[in-house]
């Protein structure tokens, strides 16, 4: 029988590192938790866009930057070991391009479901205002560099030493198990969505591939959610 791999210091650590990273996001880093404890120092109101403005920014540290910080410093990893680099930048645009229209498609049927319209937006003082509508989306985007980091960056990258190939499989379980109490055509499509952006994500040795294709899911069930929620047809 083939011994089990060797489980180095790095492996464990990060392993360990993004379950706790990962609770982070239900405790201290939660639009519940500025609104209970850190609303006041802000004069905001409960749900504000200051809540998100926090929610976005803690994933932001929490996925991304306190992740770095053990890679590259403690671990003394480089950006590339690291899943920061370009790598195979042509096929991760050929990627991107092919399955946004597909994307868009899918998250326009999805809108139509009264799940989504009573889940998206998550801020839902964007159904009023276009301009907060895009300023929304635009701050979203260091919610999902925090988020994809932590999963197909720090937990893929920073375990591939000890499990190879196998990291993707590792990367899927927390990702899934967080969607679990999304409507449940998007909790198990996370599965299929965590296995192949993990596959890409290995296969283009970048996690910035995985950005722009969750950023946009968001932007494009945000919207069309919206638009139905406006009683716009379309």
């Amino acid at each position: 029988m083939k011994a089990p791999p060797t489980i180095d210091r790095q492996t464990a650590v990060v392993l360990i590192a993004a379950a706790l990273l990962g609770m982070s996001k239900f405790t201290f880093g939660s639009v519940h938790f500025f609104d209970q404890e850190l609303s006041g120092f802000f004069n905001a109101g409960r749900g504000s866009l200051w809540s998100y403005i926090y929610f976005f920014g803690m994933q932001g540290l929490t996925g991304f930057g306190i992740p770095l910080f053990i890679l590259l410093f403690l671990f003394r990893r480089s950006p590339r070991e690291a899943g920061l680099g370009l790598g195979d930048f042509k096929l991760g645009l050929t990627a991107v391009v092919l399955y946004l229209p597909v994307a868009t498609l899918g998250c326009w049927f999805l809108s139509s479901l009264s799940s989504f319209q009573e889940t998206y937006p998550f801020f839902r003082g964007v159904l009023h205002d276009w301009r907060l509508f895009a300023a929304y989306e635009v701050l979203f985007l260091f919610y999902w560099i925090g988020w994809e980091y932590l999963w197909r960056g720090f937990l893929l990258f920073g375990t591939a030493r000890t499990f190879g190939v196998w990291s993707i499989f590792i990367q899927t379980l927390p990702f899934a198990a967080l969607h679990a109490q999304r409507p449940w055509p998007e909790a198990y499509l996370s599965v299929l969505g965590a296995l192949l952006l993990g596959a890409l994500v290995w296969r283009c040795r970048s996690f910035w591939v995985a950005v722009p294709i969750h950023a946009w899911q968001m932007v494009a069930i945000d919207f069309f959610c919206t638009l139905r929620l406006k009683g716009l047809s379309i």
